[in-house]
């Protein structure tokens, strides 16, 4: 048995607020019982790391949002694995290679649909603790990959000088020690962890 996050739970609107606000009663995307695999005597076993909850700023970010809980109503996400974590930085998601996690073409892949409108509207730093947009740095290449943030990354901001335009459209709202757990999964020179971490399924709750 693949080590897995066995749940996210995402009520489809919230609204946006600062990130100093009191959180919602209702968290909008939670993410249950991730884990790393162990391999007692002849058989594995799937070991949690903990559960990590998030929001989505639907009101801000309506294109890139909407377009992640479309995803995760399909079932695109469920049994995909986390393909890329560099410690000190972020660690990244969303590639339908990934459920295979490892193949190499796993970072190189996008939604059925293919790729969203770039979304540069709401000016949301890529602080610790965000999710943000994954592209190719092209104008509007963002599909169904992204990030979540372990330190504050400004210079991925979009509204920021530079090439990386990467805008952020959540963030985790508890279990930030469950998303360092996974940043310290030992990687190999390729940046993808070495035992698997796989999101077992994605539920939306309305």
């Amino acid at each position: 048995m693949e080590p897995g996050l066995s749940s996210i739970v995402i009520p489809e609107r919230t609204r946006w607020r600062p990130p100093d606000h009191p959180r919602l009663a209702q968290p909008l995307l939670r993410v249950a019982a991730v884990g790393a695999r162990v391999r007692p005597l002849d058989r594995q076993r799937s070991t949690p790391l903990g559960s990590f909850t998030i929001e989505l700023y639907l009101d801000q970010t309506p294109i890139t949002a909407g377009n992640f809980i479309k995803l995760a109503k399909s079932g695109f996400y469920d049994g995909l694995h986390f393909h890329r974590i560099i410690k000190n930085f972020m660690i990244q998601f969303g590639c339908p290679h990934s459920r295979d996690p490892k193949s190499q073409r796993a970072g190189t892949g996008g939604p059925p649909h293919g790729n969203i409108q770039d979304e540069h509207t709401s000016r949301i730093s890529n602080e610790r603790g965000t999710l943000s947009m994954a592209n190719t740095g092209r104008p509007n290449s963002g599909g169904s990959q992204f990030f979540i943030n372990t330190v504050h990354n400004p210079y991925l901001d979009w509204f920021t000088p530079g090439a990386s335009k990467h805008p952020v459209f959540g963030r985790i709202t508890s279990g930030m020690e469950t998303i360092s757990a996974l940043e310290a999964t030992a990687t190999d020179g390729s940046d993808r962890p070495i035992t698997p971490a796989r999101v077992n399924k994605v539920t939306v709750s309305d």
